[in-house]
């Protein structure tokens, strides 16, 4: 586990998500999230995922995956009706995720890569 990037990742989720979400509800009424926030969350929240895996060089698709697994506690918080009781752990989850591909050596395109002969 890589725990630098542990951290890193979950944080710059947090941030990514929190800075779209009061964009999207300061921009966009009720009307819009009731009809569209089964899309509208999911996808900010992939889209998100893809920019820390960008940031920190790791392979989008790995990350993606690590996305959905991860918000998979949200989901579940939506469903009973408490919305945001999700995303703490699902943050805690990404993060996780992403540090076990970091020690896992697994990099994404631009990372600098160790040749061994």
């Amino acid at each position: 586990m890589d725990r630098s990037v542990a951290w890193r990742a979950a944080l710059l989720m947090a941030v990514a998500v929190a800075v779209i979400a009061v964009v999207l509800g300061a921009t966009l009424d009720e009307s819009f999230f009731r009809s569209w926030g089964w899309l509208a969350g999911p996808g900010v929240w992939a889209l998100c995922a893809l920019a820390v895996a960008a940031v920190l060089r790791l392979p989008l698709g790995r990350t993606l995956v690590g996305a959905a697994l991860s918000g998979l506690p949200s989901l579940l918080a939506v469903l009973v009706d408490v919305h945001w009781a999700g995303t703490p752990l699902s943050l805690l989850l990404f993060g996780l995720w992403c540090g076990r591909i970091a020690a896992r050596g697994e990099r994404g395109p631009g990372a600098s890569r160790a040749v061994t002969a």
